[in-house]
């Protein structure tokens, strides 16, 4: 009896070696490119040491208001809310996969066995048997069989493929809620361009109102200037075409308003109505900038970087259950529940029944779906990695970008504001110029554009600055919480 089952025990470990032989190998976890520990060497030094918060970032009351707005009422941020509650739905699942079900219920049937079937001839034979007592004798028309108890079953996770299953719910369900605050980032971040951009053509109206005002002061000049014959109609007309232009510019502008506090109240869910904003562009923090960095601490911080992270860990666990399925499915069963032929001793001690069942299945003939679902989750593995190294690889250069452009929009507002500065001097000059007789209306007119174009100039400048600046609160993975 000893020889037989060891005789047993050595085909099951021999069974189980060689479907380990058979079974194909996980990839190991990949590495992103080694990040460079500076973003360039003549780019501007940056520490931070831990992440950037929103309101320590953004500061303007009213864009804040905004941002409080958005991540109650956005219709796109609470789709991904219900994302994340979906992944941990997922989650929760998987994770009682790893306890045995228990079922409790009740079975009520009842059968009728022909004359000449095993059954009917069993239980014929069986009535007639002088050991067979009145209460448990069979009845033979309808055979009844009622079943009351708890049944329960599992899965014995040995070969790790359970918790492999609940690894990858759980990353995926982290990685859901990253790109929670990615969606988050990128909703604050459409609000902030928007509401500067609200800020920048509020700034552009008020230039050109004071540029049409300057522009009508000279052509009350020139019309002066003409009813004593010392300037000609062709001027007057000029300057009243300019106007006329400028005017319409200014209609313009207005309409352009309208249609950016537009998207604004789309994004925070409104019906419209007026956007409250201030009159200041976002400037560059240049104390948060001088302050030194850990550049693979920033990049790796950001949400979109730390989501592509987790569903490459997922990827990984997905193909390590996928290897587990070659291997034996060991399963146990149980019963235990009152069982019997009749109401009248059903609920009777001797009627409590149990079972206990034990299974060991080894898969043969589906053993190349398990490979092609294997190469499948092996793959998907793969194309997560790259999707991480992308990710990576962005965030870098992003960041590396908007440094870089920091530094050149600093030296270009200067030399603009600079520019502005002449031209303001410019108009005084020409006006008295022209009222001496020393310059024609012409130039006149010229000086007036050149102040225009230079002001509008360096309002797109420092437009395109607030935009580098808002972004570079993303770059920097910046925090939400607040």
């Amino acid at each position: 009896m000893y020889n037989k089952q060891l005789k047993y025990i050595t085909l099951g470990i021999a069974t189980f070696f060689l479907v380990s032989c058979a079974t194909p190998q996980v990839t190991e976890l990949k590495k992103a490119k080694e990040i460079p520990a500076q973003i360039s060497e003549n780019s501007i030094p940056l520490n931070v040491n831990e992440q950037v918060g929103l309101r320590s970032y953004f500061k303007d009351p009213e864009l804040l208001n905004l941002f409080d707005e958005v991540a109650k009422a956005n219709p796109d941020f609470q789709m991904a809310q219900q994302r994340v509650e979906i992944a941990n739905s997922f989650l929760q699942r998987s994770k009682m996969s790893l306890l045995p079900s228990l079922e409790i219920g009740a079975i009520v049937s009842g059968d009728h066995y022909g004359k000449y079937t095993m059954e009917g001839v069993g239980n014929y034979d069986t009535n007639l048997s002088p050991n067979v007592a009145d209460n448990q004798k069979i009845n033979r028309d309808i055979t009844p069989n009622y079943w009351l108890g708890a049944r329960s079953s599992w899965e014995i996770d040995a070969w790790g493929k359970l918790k492999n299953q609940k690894l990858a719910a759980q990353k995926r369900y982290l990685a859901s809620s990253e790109g929670l605050k990615l969606i988050q980032v990128e909703l604050f971040t459409d609000i902030a361009n928007l509401y500067y951009q609200l800020v920048s053509l509020d700034v552009k109206l008020k230039i050109y109102q004071e540029n049409y005002r300057l522009q009508q002061r000279a052509y009350e000049i020139v019309s002066a200037q003409r009813e004593v014959g010392k300037a000609t109609e062709l001027a007057v007309q000029q300057f009243r075409a300019q106007n006329n232009n400028w005017l319409a510019e200014i209609e313009h502008i207005k309409a352009e308003i309208v249609a950016v506090e537009q998207a604004i109240t789309t994004l925070t869910g409104r019906y419209g109505g007026e956007v409250k904003r201030g009159v200041k562009l976002l400037s560059t923090n240049m104390e948060l900038l001088n302050r030194a960095i850990d550049v693979n601490t920033v990049i790796h911080s950001r949400p979109d970087v730390i989501a592509t992270y987790y569903v490459l860990e997922a990827s990984q666990a997905d193909a390590k259950a996928a290897r587990a399925a070659f291997y034996p499915k060991l399963d146990l069963s149980a019963g235990l529940g009152f069982n019997s032929f009749s109401a009248e001793t059903f609920f009777k001690p001797s009627s409590l029944a149990g079972q206990l069942l034990g299974g060991f299945m080894v898969p043969i003939f589906n053993k190349g779906q398990l490979k092609h679902d294997f190469n499948v989750a092996n793959k998907e593995q793969e194309i997560a990695f790259i999707s991480y190294q992308k990710s990576v690889t962005t965030a870098y250069n992003e960041l590396q970008a908007i440094l870089k452009q920091t530094e050149i929009f600093q030296k270009v507002l200067k030399l603009k504001a600079d520019e502005v500065k002449h031209l303001d001097n410019a108009i005084e000059v020409s006006n008295d110029l022209y009222l001496t007789g020393y310059a024609n209306y012409m130039e006149l007119i010229s000086s007036q554009k050149s102040k225009l174009n230079a002001e509008l100039d360096l309002l797109e400048f420092h437009f395109q600055n607030t935009k580098n600046n808002v972004l570079l609160f993303k770059a920097l993975g910046g925090k939400l919480e607040y």
